[in-house]
């Protein structure tokens, strides 16, 4: 099926302004034969420069995330100026109201993207997110942005120190393509490292976003505060340019079509199915939530090391975690049961957390074709 940018598929961007320059973009992840640009060739070769990162305020991690092409053919893939930098606005100035005072402007199934940090619970109404994708906070004193890319189903937290991100109007493998305000470098939100600029081949320090409900969120976590539509932009944050997610309706369909081609195609699964994705040091994994769901926990052996997936009844959200014997976890009412036979809350589990988070099957794919896949 040729999934390329259809008259729907602009029809559905113009909605929300994001048509832009569309026809005078640098370049696309396909050829004029619907080859894809960006071949793997063994992964990104590229170091970062270290006067560049001891320069900038965005804190580096130590060590680079794993990517699967080169930087010059990612940089050839992204499909640019989709809209104007900033076009999009994120939200540099977030208010926030307890939960009491929400009242029936998030209905108990409306999609949330909640983070605990530092001892302190905010919630993210992705009906805000969708219209401005970045939130540059603060949370437990700490300065953080929360990110949420629509057209590839992402939530992702950054530390970004002194400094702010905001969205580019670039994409890559449909993610958006965040920029750092400081040095102006280019940061694809799957990937968490720089295609370009400066800071190209440094990787951003992540954490996790916990993508659920209001209803599960709030009951966890009632002290936690929300974020409100006092954002500075007028915006119809009653609707969804895309569809919706209660029930899914349109783009986020799992079998509906992508709106631009993905750097490596594959119909294994349907192009929308979510995954619990990571991209451990020995190779990128993706589990399938429906099988997450239905086990409670996943384990994965590999030489080396073992992963064990849990799943979170009560967020409806999967953890990840490094261990020595996968295999000889259980799962009952909603508790891990570890190798003596003793009961944990999934969240809490005496193991080495890894770092996960949830991505339709497409995106992940194209950006990590190497992915073993466990469903």
């Amino acid at each position: 099926m040729d999934r390329r940018l259809s008259r729907r598929g602009a029809l559905a961007l113009a909605a929300v302004g994001i048509v832009g320059c569309l026809g005078d973009s640098d370049s696309g992840p396909y050829d004029g034969n619907g080859e894809s640009n960006a071949t793997t060739t063994g992964g990104m070769e590229t170091t970062p420069d270290d006067d560049a990162i001891a320069d900038s305020p965005l804190p580096i991690r130590d060590g680079q995330l794993p990517v699967e092409y080169e930087l010059k053919a990612l940089r050839e893939a992204v499909v640019r100026s989709v809209v104007p930098q900033d076009g999009i606005p994120a939200v540099d100035g977030p208010e926030f109201e307890p939960v009491d005072d929400v009242g029936d402007r998030i209905r108990d199934g409306d999609p949330v993207f909640g983070v605990r940090r530092g001892g302190e619970a905010k919630a993210y109404p992705q009906s805000i997110l969708v219209h401005h994708e970045i939130v540059n906070d603060e949370i437990g004193g700490e300065p953080v942005a929360v990110t949420y890319c629509p057209l590839t189903g992402t939530a992702m937290g950054f530390e970004r120190g002194d400094t702010t991100l905001g969205v580019s109007g670039h994409l890559l493998n449909s993610n958006l393509v965040m920029y750092d305000r400081a040095d102006e470098s280019y940061w694809p939100q799957m990937l968490a490292t720089a295609i370009e600029g400066d800071l190209e081949a440094a990787s951003l320090l992540e954490f996790p976003v916990v993508w659920t409900t209001w209803e599960r969120w709030i009951e966890a976590y009632p002290d936690s505060t929300v974020l409100t539509e006092e954002t500075g932009y007028a915006r119809d944050y009653d609707g969804d340019p895309y569809g919706t997610y209660n029930p899914k309706t349109g783009y986020y369909g799992e079998d509906s079509d992508w709106m631009f081609d993905p750097l490596q195609a594959d119909d294994s699964h349907p192009p929308k199915q979510v995954f619990l994705c990571s991209r451990p040091e020995d190779g990128p994994l993706a589990i399938s939530l429906e099988a997450l769901r239905e086990h409670g926990v996943y384990g994965i052996d590999r030489a080396g090391h073992d992963y064990l997936a849990a799943y979170d009844p009560e967020l409806e959200f999967g953890r990840l975690y490094r261990t020595e014997d996968a295999d000889a976890f259980d799962y009952e009412d909603g508790a891990v049961i570890d190798p003596d036979g003793d009961r944990h809350d999934p969240t809490d589990l005496a193991l080495e957390a890894v770092y996960a988070y949830d991505a339709m099957w497409f995106a992940w794919k194209g950006f990590y074709p190497s992915t073993t896949v466990h469903d």
